[in-house]
């Protein structure tokens, strides 16, 4: 077989510290062993799609229209199942993650923008577990919002002894926070008493999604808030740190542990912000509630609507897990761009203290100047940028894995290129939209 495009084409290897750090079993290996040792990517990239930065939109979405909304939550989860799959495919046939690939396929000015357009989107999503985990702390322990900005800076420390231990030690660490995810929420369920019937035709796409306006912004306000650029570049990444077999049945049985990896840790990621939409429907809906978006709101009514004492302490645990899994993975995928696009190497902590204070120093003077209402909305121009950068990593995706030169063997097949730029142009149009309609008041 001849090997795919610029394989052996340029040097350097993507997070060159853990690359090819972690052994898989050879071939006579059964199916769960080899699962096994490929299980924990996908779990770093799940996270991404359950940050605080999501979950205004679910709370919206659930207390204004029910449970109608989680068929958008679940076709958004498809969506995104699908760009990771190509995303790790790229990564493991080619060795280059998606921003070197930029930089080797691009112009140096084209390169650069891309990457300054990365830089804040990475910010932006930082940004909004700034706020998520600052918001949490408050809610737990009454800590002031602007001591809570300040105390997110600390997690650097953490990201350092991590990243000393290994990766899999942050893969562990993120799947402990997802787990405790995933209880506290599954408590809110049960707590919360759905219609479980509502539930099941909530998750069948309805006409009065698209026809309805209220119910369409929010609608690709959840789809603009899911899918996140940085998870792009992270996966093609960090599915390179398990010791790939270089020859064509060794990256075929790659792509498809990884694609089983992300595509079960996604589910989980669903199963959160379904979660936060059936919990917001069940206790707001119809009572009196329509109206809560808001996080603190939302949780200062759990409460006395739930009647469950334990309900809003474990949605402000959820929401602090949320935040700190986020920004471990924020960091990872920092270090990826900055070194993929640009070939800059840094320290870890001088990467992390960088991307923090971008994220700390707006979200510090917002809570001082003008506190909880305006760190509300600094959260949901966060997933405005999110929104506007996400094109220039879906498009760049598309455009190397659909080609045979690059891809070999493994380019996508004729159907997966439709179904490709079919996903990628509805995320950019109503991506467009929704900043257009957020920009412009309407």
């Amino acid at each position: 077989m001849a090997e795919p495009g610029w394989r052996h084409a340029r040097s350097g290897t993507s997070l060159s510290e853990v690359h090819a750090s972690i052994p898989v079993p050879g071939p006579g290996a059964t199916f769960w062993q080899r699962f096994r040792a490929y299980w924990g990517p996908g779990l770093l990239v799940a996270v991404g799609y359950m940050d605080p930065g999501n979950w205004a939109t679910d709370l919206a979405g659930g207390a204004r229209f029910g449970y109608t909304l989680l068929s958008v939550v679940l076709l958004s989860n498809l969506f995104a199942m699908l760009l990771q799959h190509l995303a790790a495919k790229l990564g493991i046939v080619t060795g280059r993650d998606l921003a070197q690939a930029c930089r080797d396929n691009y112009s140096k000015p084209v390169a650069i923008s891309l990457w300054v357009l990365c830089e804040v989107a990475i910010a932006a999503c930082d940004l909004a577990e700034v706020i998520g985990s600052a918001i949490a702390l408050n809610l737990l322990f009454g800590l002031p919002l602007p001591w809570g900005v300040a105390f997110t800076t600390l997690d650097v420390l953490l990201v350092l002894l991590l990243q000393n231990k290994g990766f899999k030690m942050i893969e562990s660490l993120i799947a402990g926070l997802i787990f405790l995810i995933f209880v506290c929420f599954l408590y809110e369920i049960i707590a919360s008493h759905p219609n479980w019937l509502g539930i099941a035709a909530g998750l069948v796409p309805r006409l009065e999604v698209v026809t309805n306006p209220g119910m369409l912004y929010v609608a690709i306000g959840i789809l603009g808030a899911t899918v996140m650029p940085h998870n792009l570049y992270l996966h093609s990444s960090i599915v390179q740190v398990r010791q790939i077999e270089p020859t064509e049945a060794g990256r075929r049985s790659a792509i498809k542990f990884a694609t089983i990896d992300s595509t079960v840790a996604l589910f989980l990621a669903f199963f959160v912000n379904a979660a936060i939409l059936v919990t917001a429907a069940a206790a707001f809906h119809g009572k009196g509630h329509e109206d809560v978006a808001d996080i603190s709101d939302a949780h200062s009514l759990l409460t006395p609507v739930l009647g469950a004492s334990a309900a809003s302490v474990l949605f402000a645990i959820a929401l602090l897990a949320s935040g700190q899994s986020s920004t471990l993975t924020g960091t990872l995928a920092g270090q990826i761009v900055m070194e993929g696009f640009l070939n800059l190497h840094l320290k870890p902590w001088v990467r992390r203290l960088i991307t923090r204070l971008v994220a700390v120093v707006p979200a510090l003077v917002v809570a001082i100047l003008y506190g909880e209402e305006g760190t509300g909305k600094l959260l949901v121009f966060s997933q405005v940028v999110l929104s506007l950068q996400l094109s220039f990593a879906v498009v760049p995706l598309v455009l190397f894995t659909n080609d045979k030169q690059k891809m070999g063997v493994f380019v996508n097949k004729p159907w997966l290129r439709i179904t490709a730029w079919a996903v990628a142009g509805l995320i950019m149009a109503l991506n467009i939209f929704l900043l257009w309609q957020t920009l412009t008041g309407a």
